[in-house]
């Protein structure tokens, strides 16, 4: 009788096991979509503040073009429109960050440094662990208790 209540408990804890997993995967699934889901909308804004940026630094190009080129043209010193070099350079980046290719690019860039450069992403000391953490913990909240003092 012994031995069919151990096979028994033994197909229960089985079955627990593969419920315990199988509910990890769907926790594991569901932080990795929220996760994704939040870089996205990160992305989302970025682009946004973009295209928002880009309004604005454009119209402010455009009178600060038209007022240098008049302001040359008038004193006959083209001297004066020399600014509008560096800032064609910042618009052009705007209007590309915002509607053209830079983010392709980057993501490109970004893949290929994850690629072939690995060592120039590790995290000083390396990665944290429980352990590392834990010990963290404890000596703020021991140092906490001796300052509360």
């Amino acid at each position: 009788m012994g031995f069919f209540m151990s096979k028994s408990m033994d197909a229960n804890l089985r079955r627990q096991q593969e419920f315990m997993l199988h509910n990890s995967r769907l926790q594991l699934e569901r932080q990795i979509l929220m996760q994704n889901q939040m870089r996205e909308r990160q992305a989302a804004m970025q682009l946004a503040w973009s295209r928002e940026f880009l309004k604005y630094f454009g119209t402010f190009f455009a009178v600060a073009a038209f007022g240098l080129t008049a302001g040359a043209m008038k004193r006959k010193r083209p001297i004066l429109v020399a600014p509008l070099l560096p800032l064609g350079f910042i618009l052009i980046y705007q209007v590309d960050a915002a509607y053209g290719t830079l983010m392709h690019r980057v993501r490109g860039e970004a893949e290929s440094i994850m690629a072939s450069e690995r060592t120039r992403l590790e995290v000083p000391h390396g990665i944290p662990t429980f352990d590392s953490i834990e010990k963290d913990r404890r000596a703020r909240s021991s140092l906490g208790a001796i300052l509360d003092k």
